[in-house]
């Protein structure tokens, strides 16, 4: 006989869980008393959001569901940011939320939340468990809807009483892992469309992709002499200094970029929606009828014509699909290898950040410092705002699982995930960029890297005011500006209050030293770069976008 709370923690052993990430409530406790004599070791956070987005990027970097636990009502509710980044990026998430006991239920009682409707339309499936002998099953199957078809988070509500009654209930098996793999005619038919194309183009996004899979596509583009072009916050998936890469398909894409993949007589896109950002709004690709002749290959069969009809239609995971198709070979040169070193000439351009801009501080040779002193193992995180075009555009990703950030566009992500990769990796360097707008949402996370003795470096790029905000403002409503400024405090004295190490860089000669100094703490550190507010793009001044309005 055991407890319901023993139950999960026997299921997520079985399914090989290591960490999880809480915010502790007295809703789950009889979880949480489990955990106690469990191998799995509990990271416990300052905000349910925070706690939400370190599963995810544990989820994002390995593939693996990442492990969250809140408590009901407010508890929940503050996680449910970090599941709608799951489900928007497809990441593999599973959250668990103490609910109210079930005689209480429907009476809106203490904290009560309908998890099922609050949740129906940002999680990838929403269950509760009324029956502890259940949970043996319910929590497997959560681990493979998480992983399998189109990866999203799980929520799964766990009633009090359910948690403390004693039950009988087989022993949890670890979930089995579905791949979803293309058929011959299809790799014929990708091969023939290849044979006949001129000017074709690879674009790679989404999830299910681990190492080897990233190593084969490589193999691929070179064999096919391919140009290759990583969707929106995906850019781990291939080395940007390869003579094959042709740039980010992002937001603020190269114009060259842009203008190639809508001449493509062939795009290859290989495990990625290309929704709204990685499109620019439904014109690379026009939606529902793209211009180009449309190879798409995802895991799941549903997105598959879901907002684009394509010319093929290859339902497999991105890892099965590169296995499979690395085993063929054009029958002839192709003729488009020249196109495909322009593309990196022109990447290697648009990748050079500028040396000057307004104020004391320049972020350009700062980037440029920090491609030279880094490792290529480095991991890099970051929110939403303006500053993360310097991360985005400048930053040349080398290897796989360097990258933690939110397609979803969600602001205070950084810190968070910079802790869950640190967690991760202790021995790599983890560096999580920040707006001061972005750093604040959920910048109490620095005390968790304290706590754990996660030695992360966050760089805080303070310009005082939301400044993505701005800049739109600027550029639809000129010279009126409303709800935009911010007063922050001294974001190296908090570092510093907090038991970390903190620096305050003024101007652009004093980053070197600052960021040196960060690293030989061995403490998690802050690094704010107080930035001139007209600094707001690499190419634009704040004044400049007014004057064009």
């Amino acid at each position: 006989m055991k407890t319901g709370g023993q139950l999960i923690v026997d299921a997520l052993e079985a399914n090989g869980t290591d960490r999880i990430f809480c915010v502790p409530g007295e809703s789950y406790l009889a979880v949480l008393d489990a955990l106690h004599d469990s191998p799995i070791r509990s990271i416990v956070c300052r905000q349910e959001g925070g706690a939400a987005m370190m599963a995810d990027c544990q989820g994002r970097l390995t593939g693996k569901p990442g492990i969250c636990f809140v408590t009901r009502g407010p508890g929940a509710t503050n996680a449910s940011a970090g599941i709608h980044i799951a489900m928007q990026d497809s990441i593999p998430v599973i959250l668990f939320i103490g609910q109210v006991a079930s005689h209480a239920k429907e009476r809106e009682a203490f904290q009560e939340v309908d998890y099922k409707r609050f949740f129906g339309d940002i999680a990838k499936w929403v269950v509760e468990i009324d029956d502890a002998a259940r949970i043996p099953e319910l929590v497997t199957r959560a681990f493979a809807v998480a992983t399998s078809g189109r990866p999203g988070p799980v929520v799964i509500s766990l009633p009090e009483d359910m948690l403390t009654s004693l039950v009988e209930a087989p022993a949890a098996l670890p979930h089995t892992p579905v791949e979803t793999r293309p058929g011959e005619a299809e790799l014929d038919a990708l091969e023939t469309l290849l044979g006949k194309a001129k000017r074709p183009f690879v674009i790679l996004g989404g999830t299910r992709w681990n190492e080897e899979a990233v190593a084969r596509m490589r193999t691929i583009a070179e064999a096919w002499s391919l140009p290759v072009g990583c969707s929106f916050r995906r850019q781990m998936l291939f080395d940007h200094l390869h003579p094959n890469y042709a740039g980010d398909v992002g937001i603020g894409i190269n114009p060259k970029l842009a203008a190639q993949i809508k001449m493509a007589d062939v795009v290859l896109l290989i495990g990625g929606r290309m929704g709204e950002m990685p499109s620019s709004d439904y014109t690379l690709l026009k939606s529902p009828y793209p211009d180009q002749a449309l190879v798409h290959v995802h895991a799941d069969a549903g997105e598959l014509g879901r907002v684009y009809r394509p010319t093929l239609a290859i339902n497999a995971s991105p890892s099965a699909f590169v296995e499979a198709f690395a085993k063929r070979k054009p029958g002839s040169a192709p003729v488009w290898a020249d196109e495909t070193a322009k593309a990196h000439a022109a990447y290697l351009d648009w990748s050079t950040p500028p040396e000057t801009g307004p104020g004391s501080v320049q972020m350009g040779p700062i980037m440029n410092y920090l491609e030279k002193v880094l490792p290529h193992d480095a991991i890099f995180t970051n929110g939403a705002g303006n500053y993360a075009t310097w991360v985005h555009r400048f930053h040349r990703f080398r290897r796989f699982a360097t990258q933690g950030a939110p397609t979803s566009g969600s602001m205070g992500y950084g810190t968070p995930a910079a802790v869950a990769a640190k967690a991760l990796h202790p021995d790599r360097t983890v560096i999580a960029f920040a707006g001061d707008g972005c750093f604040l949402m959920n910048g109490q996370e620095f005390a968790t890297a304290v706590q754990y003795d996660l030695p992360i470096i966050v760089i805080v790029v303070n310009n005082g005011i939301y400044g993505t905000i701005r800049m739109h403002q600027e550029r639809d409503y000129p010279g009126r500006v409303v709800a935009t400024d911010l007063k922050n405090p001294d974001f190296a004295a908090l570092a510093r209050a907090y038991g970390g190490h903190g620096e305050t860089v003024e101007k652009t000669a004093d980053f070197a030293d600052a960021f040196e100094r960060a690293r030989a703490s061995g403490k998690p550190a802050i690094v704010e770069i107080r930035l001139d507010p007209e600094a707001i793009t690499p190419t634009r001044t704040m004044t400049q976008i007014r004057d064009k309005s």
